[in-house]
This record gives structure tokens, sequence and C-alpha cells, in this order.
């Protein structure tokens, strides 16, 4: 302290642990000043006891340190509980995808045991030497028309399939890929169809052919995966027959817009403001999670580096519009929580 105060002059509010002459520890303030009189320099020495004040300051440092700790774990629990929810839709595509698919295979299945049948039979009568020109000739129509019904439906067994490996890939990958909107839409739609036959829902694409978008499709089929089922939980809970309609444009040549509109029955005015809030539902008794559109909100925003706005009246129905890049730049994580929400417009 002495040559400090020597160097400088003065020193002014340092900080340090100190003790009493009875041993006891505390923290110090301590100015120092140099001061000269007729006989010998002096230090003239001020000491504050700032104990309580360190010890305030410690504790929020503390609480601070908990409260970062405390969300971190929060975002934490978030992404995985976001993830958990990606999962859960991509199980009930598969379900769905799995019992539209047994249909042609089932028929399809029919037809070759029919067939193998007769084959068995006409065998038997090439083997007796019994086979009539009539028989023979009603054998080749009924293979035909059996293998025509075979190839039919495996080629839409096929197809399911095709389309269903497609989206699931994108839904799990963070592949960018060049597509054609209007055929991607068409597959998306194919592999939500199971679930949309269980309601009295259509759903209508408006989207002009040659619509390329370099992007990444696993983003946009989990965006308008849980749009649909958004609508098909809560904008007819009257169980009327509804229409979503799916709408792309390319205002600019650097943008596309994508308005998925149901006719529904719109949404409160006082919860306009929340739909892309994490955990905010109105089914929260009914096994709504809250995360549906929030999990669009954030990969509107991250991953496709666009935007995102609802436009919606009660009985009205309800649009949510997107615009995004034709051509995406590079990603961002999706994961964490969105940091700022958008305003919806009544």
């Amino acid at each position: 302290m002495s040559r400090l105060v020597a160097e400088q002059g003065a020193a002014s509010d340092l900080e340090m642990e100190m003790r009493t002459a009875g041993g006891r520890s505390f923290w110090a303030m301590i100015s120092a000043v140099e001061i000269h009189d007729v006989d010998e320099p002096a230090i003239l020495i001020a000491v504050n006891d700032i104990t309580l004040r360190k010890r305030s300051e410690e504790e929020t440092e503390a609480a601070k340190q908990r409260a970062e700790g405390a969300l971190a774990d929060l975002r934490d629990t978030q992404a995985h509980l976001i993830q958990a929810e990606k999962m859960a839709s991509l199980g009930g595509m598969v379900a769905g995808v799995a019992h539209e698919v047994n249909t042609p295979v089932g028929i399809a299945l029919t037809g070759i045991t029919h067939l193998a049948d007769q084959t068995r039979k006409v065998v038997r009568e090439v083997e007796a030497n019994t086979l009539r020109r009539a028989d023979f000739t009603g054998y080749l129509t009924t293979a035909g028309e059996a293998c025509r019904l075979i190839e039919s439906n495996l080629n839409r067994a096929a197809e399911l399939i095709q389309s269903f490996k497609q989206t699931a890939v994108d839904q799990t990958s963070e592949e960018r890929r060049r597509v054609d909107l209007a055929a991607y839409l068409d597959d998306v739609l194919t592999s939500l169809r199971p679930r949309l036959k269980q309601t009295p829902h259509r759903v209508v694409v408006d989207c002009p052919a040659g619509l390329w978008v370099d992007s990444y499709p696993g983003a946009l089929f989990q965006v308008l995966t849980n749009l649909t089922m958004n609508a098909v939980v809560h904008a007819y809970p009257d169980g009327r027959a509804g229409t979503l309609t799916v709408a792309a444009t390319r205002p600019n040549p650097q943008e596309v817009e994508l308005r998925f509109c149901d006719d529904g029955c719109g949404i409160p005015a006082a919860n306009l403001g929340r739909v892309f809030d994490p955990f905010f539902t109105t089914r929260r008794g009914e096994g709504g999670s809250g995360l549906g559109l929030h999990i669009v909100y954030n990969i509107v925003t991250t991953r496709l580096r666009g935007s995102i706005r609802v436009d919606s009246r009660e009985d009205g129905g309800t649009c949510f519009v997107l615009r995004f890049p034709a051509e995406a730049p590079p990603a961002v994580d999706s994961g964490g929580p969105a940091a700022v929400r958008p305003e919806p417009v009544a």
C-alpha cells in the first residue's frame, strides 16, 4: 500500500480481504493518500467494511449462474422434446403408410394366389392330357387379368413406398437438394394421406409446374406435416368436413411464398399472439404438447431462413403465410427456442 501511494500519490477504492485484531475475516474498501507535515511524510488511510456488499454480490453471481444453468437445461429439454415430437410425427406417418401399402399388397397377393391356383389346375390337366382348348383360352384370359391387377397394385405400393422413403429420409436428414415444389408437395400429401383418410377433410394443392427450390425438403416436410395436423386437430371442432389449401407462388426471383389455409373456426384474437410460443396449446388435457407450431416457426426462421405469419379471424378460417429463399443460404441449428416471434395479423 505504502509503495503504491509513494508511486502514485494516492490509491482509491481498493478491495481486499482483511482480518481484524481478533482474527475475523472481512472485506474492506481502502483509500489512501499521502500527506506531508513539517516533520515527515505520512499516509492517511480510510477503511470501509464492505463485507455485506461483497456477500450480496457473491449471492447475486451464484444466483445468475444457477439461472443460466437452469436456462441451459430448459433449452436442452426443449430441444429433446422437439426432436421427440418430430420422431412421433415420423412414427405416425410410418404407421399410416404401412396401413396404406397393405391394401395394394393384399390385392396383389390375392391375385397371385388365384393365378397360382389356376396355373396348378392347368398343369394337372396338361399332365393328364385332359386340357381343352376352351379351358386353356380361359386360363390365358384369367392370367392376363390377374397380371394386370398384380402389376397395377404393386406399382401403387411401390409409389407409396418411394414417396414415404424420400419424405422419411428428408425428415430425418439435413440434406439440401433441388426439388420441383409441385411434385414434392404431392409426395408429402401422399405420405399424409393415410392420416387424412381418417378425417372428412380434403387437401387442395395449387402450385405451378416447374417451381424449383434449392433448399431443405425435410424441413419443408416437417412444416407441412405440423400445419396439416394442427388444422385437423384445431380447425374443425364441430367435426364438419373442411378444405385445406396449400398454394405456392414465386412473388419475386429470390423467394417462394407458401400459403397453408383452412376454412375452419379460426383462432381467437386473444390467442393469436401466442400460437408460436412453446408449450402453448388449447388441448392440454387432450394430449396436445403445444410444440407443433413452435417447431414450425423455428424451422421456417432458422432452417429455411424465412419468415412466417398467421392471418386469422374467428369463424373465418386461418392462413399461415411462409416466405423463404428459393435458394437457401447455409443452414444454422434449429434446435433452440425462437428468439423473436412474428406479429400475427388479425
